[in-house]
């Protein structure tokens, strides 16, 4: 009998190289097909990231069709709520973590989140979307349904920016209000209507159209 040599091969040696040849396949299947962690995550960081152009009003009205971003300018009463609040934020869209390690297309989350930053992207910027047909270019007015769709290639399929009554299970963590969250379905939850900020006046301005600055829902 042979005396025992480093070059002999012992225990499950044909299972493990195996298993590493199914593993270099996999890579290679997984980068060529873009699925590869580091190459999702170039493509996310491309899509949040990008740069997007604002619409440009020419009347000083929000329009059908305008991207936009909902911004919070920055307020004195808010600081004093919130010390670690300051400057301008803006309406952001979140990523789902979990699909970065799926084989599955990029999803974004159903939450949404507040960035300190005030340029357009794709993560922050929104589309005036019409809900009773209204073609694009027409005036938003006060008092008329629309719709705040995702924009800048975020995902290829548009989500709507959705609200509903608080209750003691549903609610904002930070403010304990009403959740505000992004779905793919058609709702009166995402409806929504711009209101004149003097409560006093809201019957004059029903169907005028809404100035670019001061628009907000209530």
């Amino acid at each position: 009998m042979a005396s025992y040599r480093l070059g002999v091969r012992v225990g499950n040696w044909l299972e493990e190289e195996l298993a590493e040849e199914e593993r270099l396949r996999d890579f290679i299947r997984k980068r060529e097909q873009g699925q590869l962690l580091g190459q999702r995550l170039a493509r996310l960081q491309e899509s949040v990231f990008k740069k997007v152009e604002l619409s440009v009003s020419s009347d000083g009205f929000v329009h059908f069709g305008d991207t936009v971003l909902l911004m919070n300018p920055d307020n004195k009463s808010s600081k004093e709520r919130e010390p670690e609040i300051s400057g301008d934020v803006t309406l952001a869209v979140d990523m789902e973590e979990v699909s970065l390690y799926s084989d599955e297309p990029l999803q974004i989350s159903r939450g949404l989140s507040a960035v300190k930053s005030v340029d357009p992207m794709g993560r922050n910027a929104f589309c005036i979307v019409s809900v009773d047909g209204s073609a694009v270019g027409e005036p938003l007015r006060y008092g008329q349904n629309f719709l705040i769709g995702t924009k800048g290639g975020v995902s290829d399929k548009m989500f709507y920016l959705a609200s509903d009554h608080k209750t003691f299970r549903e609610f904002a963590k930070k403010s304990r209000l009403q959740k505000v969250f992004l779905t793919a379905e058609l709702s009166y939850l995402t409806f929504w209507q711009a209101k004149a900020l003097d409560p006093q006046l809201r019957l004059e301005y029903e169907g005028c159209p809404v100035p670019v600055l001061f628009w907000k829902r209530i």
